[in-house]
């Protein structure tokens, strides 16, 4: 009987534990996506006082949709980290929630057992603790005992004050997760209304993409913005080749590749499944435009597909970039490890977030119309050794 309290005692202090990490957990957790809202924050701030400084100047419509269209992406990315956060707070509270009814249940265990032993004191009377020591039957048995009623004497009372004072600390920390949902709801209405107020914004431009794509000196600053586009994600994948986080990174896609039981990208060509359902509409490679009898360089291809299908993951991989490009809108890329990444552009509804460890298949956005003037598309490129492949030569015939 004392062993089986001594366990119980001890099961008790582990359960209590084992609550702390988990609360631990979700503060750090919370922290980070904090971390991240207000970064997108800082972000839209300097986006929108970029904008405003510009608009004293005369500009072309395809740069106005462009500030727009990169606005709209950093509320997207800001909301879904918001969706995020209320989710993480959820859970929190539900974890919290079961650890008070939990706890309670065993403090009314404890209330019981105090009151059962008082009944029986009453009844029967009790002995001291020296003449239970004195009533043994020998010297070690008095040894025993005389150790064992300190020791669950003690016990019992500081847990029981350990319980009621993690209860009162757990109620705490509820009401505050409470009025933390509560106020992250509320941010997140506010920031929905601004991205709905950019979208009316953005339908009312759509009248002018009508005059872009009848119009050909229009029509030319469209496929300029492009043309500065690709320079930007050369730029961007110059910084991931240059940044020294690159090396770790390659060590978890190997530990990620072993787990898994994966082929390197490499050993793929030809096998990798397609990022979204459609029909290519511009290839990789030289593309002629009629219209504007001009040539353009395409390092991708285009998937046109519905709107709101989902984009996966080709491989497993990281992370390492989710930002706006003119032209290509929001854009994702994904470090395969072995000096391979993939492209994924003009999506929309992130699934993921930087950092993140992903595997094939796995649903990383949606596709929209981000950064786009034709419609719902997915954009998709494949860098290799620091070089644009084309990527029909990588994913599977169909």
């Amino acid at each position: 009987m004392l062993t089986r309290f001594i366990l119980f005692i001890s099961l008790l202090f582990t359960v209590w534990l084992s609550g702390q990490t988990a609360s631990r957990d979700f503060d750090e957790e919370l922290k980070y996506q904090s971390k991240a809202i207000e970064a997108l924050k800082k972000e839209i701030s300097d986006v929108r006082t970029r904008i405003a400084r510009e608009g004293r100047k005369e500009q072309t419509t395809a740069k106005i949709i462009s500030n727009l269209e990169e606005e709209i992406s950093l509320l997207d990315r800001l909301i879904t980290e918001l969706q995020r956060e209320e989710l993480t707070t959820r859970q929190q509270i539900t974890s919290l929630e079961s650890e008070i009814a939990k706890q309670t249940q065993e403090l009314e265990n404890l209330r019981k057992r105090y009151e059962r032993r008082v009944i029986h004191t009453y009844k029967k009377g009790s002995l001291s603790t020296l003449e239970k020591v004195l009533s043994s039957t020998s010297w070690r048995q008095a040894v025993y005992r005389a150790r064992y009623l300190k020791i669950i004497s003690e016990i019992e009372k500081k847990n029981q004050i350990r319980l009621k004072s993690l209860l009162v600390d757990i109620g705490q920390k509820k009401l505050s997760l409470e009025a933390a949902l509560r106020r992250n709801r509320a941010l997140k209405r506010e920031q929905e209304r601004q991205k709905e107020n950019l979208r009316k914004k953005k339908i009312a431009r759509e009248k002018e993409l009508v005059k872009i794509r009848r119009n050909k000196a229009e029509l030319a600053n469209v496929i300029r913005e492009k043309q500065r586009g690709i320079k930007e994600l050369g730029a961007v994948l110059k910084k991931i080749l240059e940044d020294k986080a690159r090396f770790e990174r390659e060590e978890r896609i190997r530990r990620q590749q072993a787990a898994l039981k994966a082929k390197s990208f490499a050993e793929l060509e030809g096998k990798l499944s397609w990022p979204a359902e459609g029909r290519v509409i511009t290839k990789f490679g030289r593309e002629w435009n009629p219209k504007l009898k001009t040539t353009t360089e395409n390092p991708g291809i285009d998937i046109k597909g519905k709107p709101g299908s989902p984009i996966r993951s080709v491989l497993n991989g990281i992370v390492t970039t989710i930002t706006y490009i003119r032209g290509y809108g929001t854009t994702i890329i994904i470090d395969h490890g072995g000096g391979f990444y993939t492209v994924y552009s003009h999506v929309t509804k992130l699934q993921t977030n930087v950092d993140s460890e992903v595997r094939a298949g796995d649903v990383i956005a949606y596709m929209g119309d981000s950064g786009s003037v034709n419609g719902a598309m997915l954009h998709f490129e494949i860098w290799g050794k620091s070089q644009k492949l084309n990527p029909e030569k990588w994913l599977r015939k169909r």
